[in-house]
């Protein structure tokens, strides 16, 4: 797997340079709290990469389905997602995602792939790889080297907005900002039913019940999400509209940034 940029390439199968970081901040919330297109907005006017793990996971998913592999069978889903040729775009202007250079941003979107990705997303071995894949693109992003060498970082050290499950807690548990991003049940059905469906009525409401609800059910049993662990800034966006919670998040930043620059411990470090 890599991470490409605009034209580079990070490569994820040998570990990046080591040395002060750029920002790292760490995104997590359920289905439908607005955590993707946030962080998107967040990393763009931060002037960071960005890295969507929950692309990875549904990435997965459509491989081992292309490949004809049954993913019930753990043990060879997990051995296919190993060899998985997977490039993740991580400019967030325009992220990308290709498998085996196939271009499946939007094959990874549909309902097929969001009823199934639950059964790669719980398996722990692909947590575990994918994990480390996650890790090493953050490094690459926020470490010193990179900033000396823009061939090996799309951001030239100056860091990484990065969401999904996990992330504010196993895969970069020392991030300089942590945040939970949540709303009310009702916030997120409404905005994954805009978002799927092009509406936010009853009927497409109950539509989308079925695959927000199940999904967060099924990720549940392996991550923890619906409430901010230690040190874990929680944001509330069900009564924000997408700029206002953008905002919001760029003041969990400016705050935490400030608190460790003045030398004290920020609060969610």
């Amino acid at each position: 797997m890599s991470a490409d940029g605009t034209g580079s390439e990070t490569r994820t199968r040998s570990e990046p340079g080591t040395g002060p970081r750029g920002i790292v901040v760490a995104i997590d919330g359920p289905s439908g709290s607005g955590k993707s297109s946030v962080s998107r907005a967040v990393a763009r006017r931060l002037g960071t990469a960005y890295l969507d793990t929950g692309a990875m996971y549904r990435a997965a998913t459509w491989w081992c389905l292309q490949e004809g592999i049954d993913l019930a069978d753990q043990g060879a889903v997990a051995a296919a997602v190993e060899v998985m040729p997977l490039v993740m775009g991580i400019d967030p202007a325009a992220p990308s995602v290709h498998v085996g250079g196939t271009d499946v941003g939007d094959a990874i979107r549909t309902t097929a792939i969001s009823t199934a990705v639950s059964a790669v997303a719980t398996n722990l071995a692909v947590r575990a790889e994918l994990r480390r894949l996650q890790r090493v693109v953050i490094a690459a992003e926020s470490s010193a080297s990179a900033a000396d060498d823009a061939s090996t970082s799309f951001s030239g050290g100056r860091g990484i907005v990065a969401e999904g499950r996990d992330i504010t807690t196993v895969v970069a548990p020392d991030a300089d900002v942590r945040i939970l991003l949540t709303a009310s049940e009702e916030a997120r059905l409404a905005r994954r039913s805009l978002e799927v469906h092009g509406a936010a009525d009853a009927a497409a409401v109950d539509a989308t019940r079925d695959q927000v609800l199940r999904r967060d059910r099924d990720d549940s049993t392996v991550s923890q999400f619906h409430e901010a662990a230690d040190g874990v800034v929680t944001v509330d966006s069900s009564d924000l509209d997408f700029e206002q919670t953008v905002q919001a998040v760029l003041d969990v930043v400016e705050r935490t940034t400030a608190t460790a620059a003045a030398g004290g411990e920020g609060t969610a470090r």
